[in-house]
Formats: structure tokens, sequence, C-alpha cells
């Protein structure tokens, strides 16, 4: 797959020296991308935005909470290389199974840096995904309708591109680790690592931004399509841990304000209350749980404009 190069990479891979968890702790920085105030979604964009500029796209569909880090990082690069950025976005998307969590957030981060580089974004009240994934795809209809052609891209550019991104990704790292803990949500961070480390001694765990638990085989679907893509290797299984959700997508748990406050008094580290929070809570726990292994890995997936985020 054709790169086009937006990050600083590699991204930095430490020791956490005082965070004291009983075990060797390291932490790989993706906050540090340096691409639109950083993440893992710049890495996702490189494959992304080398394909549609190879087929001469010009807008592109998604979809998201409003707080989406996809959607931010994807206006800057759409306004950089001349694709529109069209996303339908609600404040709080949410799994009907599961039911709508409690609480609302305002002064989104992600939002203002959005719109500021040009996304128009479609709002509608808080529901299902689902719901939100036909409006996308209605947006789609209508610009196509009005000789706008408008490429689909999947929430999160979860992709095969998204996967083979951390699959590259996965060989910055120059130390061994028992285990490789990362926050999971629309999928290809995680299929990426647990692909680039299959059939080795190190443990790709994932622990869910959201409480569904059928996301499992949304990966294996999206794992099939990038095996199908580079004829490699296709998953059925990954390590999902539903635990640390909290409240529900979106919403800040107790346990990861803790591990915020935990990692930012002993290494000056931020987490955003979404994704990597929930994350390093349960990395914490599962390294209490004698999980890890002695050497463990937490991947840092950025998200930093979510801390200035209200929440109520």
């Amino acid at each position: 797959m054709n790169r086009y190069n937006l990050c600083c990479l590699p991204t930095p891979l430490h020791r956490l020296d005082r965070v004291n968890l009983g075990i060797e702790a390291w932490i790989k920085r993706d906050d540090l991308t340096g691409f639109a105030m950083g993440g893992n979604k710049g890495r996702k964009l490189e494959f992304l935005v080398a394909d549609w500029l190879s087929r001469g796209v010009r807008a592109v569909v998604t979809c998201g909470a409003s707080d989406s880090n996809f959607i931010r990082q994807l206006a800057v690069v759409g306004r950089m290389v001349g694709i529109e950025v069209h996303a339908a976005v609600m404040d709080l998307p949410f799994d009907s199974a599961a039911g709508r969590p409690k609480g609302h957030s305002t002064y989104r981060g992600n939002e203002v840096l959005s719109i500021q580089a040009g996304a128009k974004l479609y709002k509608e009240a808080d529901g299902d995904w689902e719901d939100m994934y036909e409006s996308m795809e209605q947006i789609s209809r209508d610009l196509n309708n009005e000789g706008v052609f408008a490429e689909v891209v999947p929430v999160g550019g979860s992709s095969p591109q998204g996967v083979h991104a951390f699959v590259q990704a996965s060989k910055e790292l120059n130390e061994t680790f028992d285990t490789i803990v990362v926050a999971s949500s629309s999928g290809s961070t995680h299929v990426g690592l647990a692909t680039a480390f299959h059939g080795t001694a190190t443990r790709v765990i994932g622990i869910s931004a959201d409480p569904e638990p059928t996301l499992v085989e949304d990966f294996a679907v999206l794992s099939q399509a990038y095996g199908e893509r580079t004829g490699g290797l296709a998953l059925t299984k990954f390590d999902l841990d539903l635990r640390f959700v909290g409240p529900g997508y979106g919403v800040p748990s107790e346990g990861g304000r803790r591990a915020q406050q935990k990692l930012l008094e002993s290494e000056g580290i931020y987490l955003d209350p979404v994704y990597t929070a929930k994350a390093f809570d349960g990395f914490m726990n599962l390294a209490a749980e004698g999980v890890l292994g002695s050497k463990a890995l937490f991947w840092h997936t950025g998200g930093m404009p979510s801390i200035f985020t209200e929440f109520a």
C-alpha cells in the first residue's frame, strides 16, 4: 500500500519508571505522532490518503461522535490535499442493546478543531450507531445526486489501510514484551497489532471503549478484508476486555479518572477520557491481576483534544 507521509515517526518508546505497577511497564507515545495534534488516526490516514489521491477522490463521507479524533485529523488532511470532508455526527452515539449512557458533553475540543479545518458536520440527535451509519450513507447518496462523488470512509478509519498502518507501526518496537495493551473501539489499531504479533510470545489485549461484546465479530470481518487485500493472515479471535467501559462510550469512568491522575502525577503524561484513560485503567488492573507478565507495553493512542471537553 502506498503511503502519504503525515506523522513524525517512529514515536517515542520508553519505560514508565515512576508509575510503580509491580512490573516493567513501557509506553508507546502515539499521542506524539505530530500531525494535527497527534494520535493514532494519523497513521491510518497516511495510507488512506495515498489511496484516495491515487484514484482522484475529491470528497469523503464518514461518521462518528462530535468529539471524534478521526474526524479531526481527517478534516485537517482533507484541507491540506483538497478533499472535501463530510461527516454525520452525534454528540453521544450508543448501542441500543447496551442502553444509552447517562451524561452528556459540551464544549468538545475535537469538534472545534474539525470545524476550524473545514469539515462539514451534519449533527443529529443522539441515537444508535446504526442510525448514524445510515445517515452517512444518505449524505453520500445526496452528494452523488448533486454530482459530487463522495467515498464512504468507515468510522475511525477502520479499513484494511488502517490495519496495515499498525502492522507497520509494530516494526517500530525495538523491545520485546509479554503483553501489549491498547484502547480498542472501531478496531483497526487492535487488529493491526494483533496481526503483527500473531504466532509470537507477545499477547495483544484491547481494552474496549464500547459496551458491545459483538465488536470482536466486526474485528474478524475487518481482518478478513485485510487478509484478502494483502494475501495475508485473517484472524478470527481477539482479546477484548470490556470491564473498563464505565457508563458507556464517550462518557468518562471513575477508574479512568483515577488512571489519568496516576499517570499524570507519576510520569507527567496526559490521557484522554474516552479511550486511553479507560485503557490505562485496564492496564493497571491487569498488572495487579498478574495477567501482563513481567514486561508490558501500554500503547498510548492519543486523543488529547478530548481533555478539553466538559462532561455533565
